[in-house]
């Protein structure tokens, strides 16, 4: 469901004038100037403060950048879905969006470049599938997490964050990130990385996954589809 709605808007943005898609594409795209004195001037006026911090998730900037989200929305998002049920997992996504909408707004709140994409909400993703990740290869590998998931085993917050395992992708997560600033990567990053939106989704959905974490009442929800 998540990964149809985000190939429909790009879909549709191809049928625009290109006027009209810049015009969109603005009005949905999280710009942390637009809390400043000049919001109400930017595409989408004063809605756009309340909206965009969800609808920049729905937009990306060309087929590669959906194809790369919904790649990663593939391989974090079916587990989750299944342990968590509908519901929870679509809050989940949202939340987790909203912490690496957070993120980037801390880190540039003057800052009048859009950022767009998923990114920040399935970096979110990522940090709810470590919670249960590493217990699932302790005890059957990744084909019980994929055939699975919701036999496999709930790392506490405290568990997690003292793992070893969970310490070091953290700070893989951290150093890839790190290279986009001083420029690792120079093509990727010249079309405007937005690493704060990784780490901040990162982060809040590895603490915050346990309160939508579901297994026991998942036969009794109807799972989302997220191809």
């Amino acid at each position: 469901m998540v990964l149809a709605l985000l190939v429909l808007v790009h879909l549709v943005r191809q049928l625009l004038p290109e006027l009209d898609d810049l015009w969109l594409v603005l009005a949905s795209a999280f710009i942390p100037a637009r809390y400043g004195a000049m919001g109400a001037d930017l595409p989408g006026g004063e809605v756009a403060l309340f909206t965009s911090p969800f609808t920049h998730l729905a937009v990306h900037g060309d087929w590669l950048h959906l194809a790369l989200n919904s790649a990663w929305l593939l391989a974090f998002g079916g587990a989750i879905a299944q342990r968590t049920g509908a519901l929870r997992f679509y809050i989940f996504f949202l939340v987790s969006g909203l912490g690496g909408a957070a993120a980037f707004y801390l880190a540039n709140s003057d800052l009048m470049q859009p950022m767009i994409g998923a990114s920040g909400a399935i970096s979110g993703l990522m940090g709810g599938v470590v919670r249960f990740l590493f217990p699932a290869l302790d005890s059957g590998g990744f084909r019980r997490l994929r055939e699975a998931p919701r036999s496999v085993r709930l790392m506490s917050l405290g568990e997690a964050l003292t793992d070893r395992r969970i310490l070091a992708t953290s700070a893989i997560l951290v150093v890839i990130n790190v290279l986009t600033i001083v420029g690792f990567g120079a093509a990727q990053n010249g079309a405007g990385i937005a690493w704060e939106a990784h780490l901040g989704g990162y982060v809040l959905g590895l603490f915050t996954y346990g309160l939508f974490d579901n297994v026991s009442h998942l036969q009794d929800e109807p799972q989302p589809n997220v191809d």
